[in-house]
């Protein structure tokens, strides 16, 4: 019998394509799911001892403990980051932002500490959010596996683990994955989003997440109240978040700016001095809140801020003084060195806003506090998109993600290039910029043979020019830069002079002479602008540094693509 046709064989069939793996994409979502994984381990010890354990008791705490509680917290961060980190800074998502950019890995050594520090100042009542450490450990986790797995990276993929744990450490503190990988992806920019590492750090976030509510519980991180209202929206509910988004814009622009004054006076006063004031000032703001509020409404990220939210019979009165208290506690926790984040103040911020605009327009509905949230936090941060993804997971109100768009739109407008976070850039550099940006010294040859003043010019020839092919050489007068004595001025020379000719009366002195702080971009403007391939180097003093070649530049971009860097 006959074997059959084979006509696939025969090409009267085309072949099914095979399906090939990529390796690389296999080896980065496993290492996308274990750090995922390991950030939702550490996120629920963290978030269990800050929030559920140390906050829990000074919240249940007499009056006077809870005055005193912030300060001690304040004293106890500087300790640990100190003694602990080995760090003194408090930075917590901007250290995953500048690292981002910087291309530079963040290391797991200071994690504990900056962990403890954020149980310190949040646990003790400071008006900061858990997000923040988490953040910084997920960031650094992502960064240590990701050291690990080199072999596995192309040099594209350098910061994929460090944004995977950063969005696991949102999905899981805030128990919201999608928000967790937006935020990651949007955060390092204020007009971009980092793309690349959507993937992986999808995969990431889901897995901290399951990890996270695993151990924790699944209950969402905000109740509205059900009141029973339609949660459907008219044209004139758009235009209110148009008009609340603008509101958002304008006092988050403000917030921001008063953000980075606080910033700057933790690293600028001394530390005698902004302790003892930021105890006072948060020891004084709980007193006053227990006063007006019958609660201890400053301490801590806010979470209660939303269930007095909640209830319809509070004044405008007393939501606008409960803005303006928890603006100053959280500032005040800032300049004092408090190591946290700034999502959930912002959020409460916003809440508190949109509730008062709600009360100005007579609504009891949920939707103004909900796109006040989106709008203030999407503008405060420069990522909208993740504040509205944020609103839809935390609230269970998904129907009011088109006004919280139109709020965040809105809001975007109007904050300008302001931004809560320190290291932001605006848009992603292409790979020259990155480059250009390298310092000069990552360039630059020191081992440089030089001429004295008194040489001739027939020494400059034979000893430089002949023997080592050079075509210009700095004058040195012992360790002083002089000028740059070239070929093409001794040409001009009739050679019967150039033994009696010092090379002081050849040497150029009107070249452009380079600063060790300029990046490779300085120089190669300075080049192009006089017409040459080298730059001589020098300090404020005039001493001789060393020299910059066009050509090392060049071999220095073929080595950095060779390697990755």
């Amino acid at each position: 019998m006959p074997k059959p046709l084979n006509l696939v064989a025969l090409g009267a069939v085309p072949r099914r394509p095979r399906i090939v793996l990529d390796r690389r994409q296999q080896g980065l979502v496993l290492a996308a799911v274990a750090t995922g994984v390991l950030v939702g381990l550490v996120v629920a010890g963290f978030e269990r001892l800050a929030d559920g354990v140390v906050l829990h008791r000074v919240l249940d705490a007499p009056v006077w403990v809870q005055a005193v509680a912030p300060g001690i917290g304040l004293v106890l961060t500087v300790v640990i980051l100190r003694f602990v980190s080995r760090d003194t800074s408090p930075a917590t998502a901007d250290e995953y932002v500048k690292s981002f950019h910087d291309r530079r890995p963040l290391s797991l050594r200071p994690v504990p500490g900056r962990l403890l520090a954020g149980v310190a100042t949040v646990g003790s009542g400071g008006a900061l959010g858990l997000e923040g450490p988490s953040i910084y450990a997920g960031a650094a986790i992502g960064s240590g596996m990701q050291r690990r797995l080199a072999g596995i990276f192309r040099r594209d993929d350098a910061k994929v683990l460090m944004v995977c744990g950063a969005a696991a450490g949102v999905a899981a503190i805030f128990k919201a994955p999608a928000t967790g990988v937006i935020f990651a992806l949007e955060v390092p920019y204020t007009d971009d989003v980092a793309r690349r590492a959507l993937i992986p750090a999808l995969v990431a976030s889901a897995a901290s997440y399951l990890t996270f509510v695993t151990l924790v519980g699944a209950t969402p991180l905000f109740s509205l109240r059900d009141t029973g209202e339609s949660t459907q929206f008219n044209l004139a509910d758009l235009g209110g978040a148009l008009a609340l988004g603008i509101l958002a814009g304008v006092l988050a622009r403000g917030f921001a700016g008063l953000v980075h004054q606080a910033k700057r006076i933790a690293s600028e006063r001394p530390l005698l001095v902004r302790l003892p004031v930021g105890a006072v000032v948060l020891g004084g703001l709980v007193v006053v809140a227990q006063a007006v509020f019958e609660a201890p409404l400053t301490l801590g990220p806010g979470y209660d801020v939303f269930r007095w939210v909640a209830s319809p019979d509070r004044t405008l009165v007393l939501i606008a003084l409960l803005f303006a208290l928890r603006g100053v506690a959280t500032l005040t926790t800032l300049a004092a060195g408090g190591t946290g984040g700034l999502f959930i103040p912002l959020a409460v911020q916003g809440m508190l806003l949109g509730r008062f605009v709600a009360g100005v327009v007579g609504s009891a509905s949920t939707l103004f506090p909900v796109i006040g949230l989106a709008a203030f936090l999407g503008a405060g941060y420069r990522t909208p998109i993740a504040s509205v993804m944020f609103v839809a997971e935390t609230t269970g109100r998904a129907l009011y993600v088109v006004p919280a768009l139109v709020a965040a739109a809105a809001s975007q407008l109007l904050i300008g290039r302001a931004t809560v976070s320190s290291g932001q850039q605006s848009v992603r550099s292409g790979h020259l910029e990155r480059r250009f940006r390298l310092p000069i010294s990552t360039a630059l040859s020191t081992d440089v043979l030089t001429v004295p003043p008194d040489a001739s010019a027939a020494e400059l020839v034979w000893t430089h020019v002949v023997a080592r092919r050079e075509r210009a050489v700095p004058v040195v007068d012992e360790a002083t830069y002089l000028g740059m004595a070239r070929i093409e001025e001794v040409s001009e020379l009739d050679r019967s002079t150039w033994e009696t000719t010092p090379v002081t009366e050849v040497m150029r002195t009107d070249l452009p002479l380079a600063d060790p702080s300029w990046t490779l971009r300085d120089a190669v403007v300075a080049m192009e602008a006089a017409d040459v391939d080298r730059l001589a180097v020098a300090d404020a003093r005039g001493t001789f540094v060393g020299v910059v070649l066009l050509a090392e530049i060049v071999k220095l971009d073929e080595i950095l693509d060779e390697t990755g860097g």
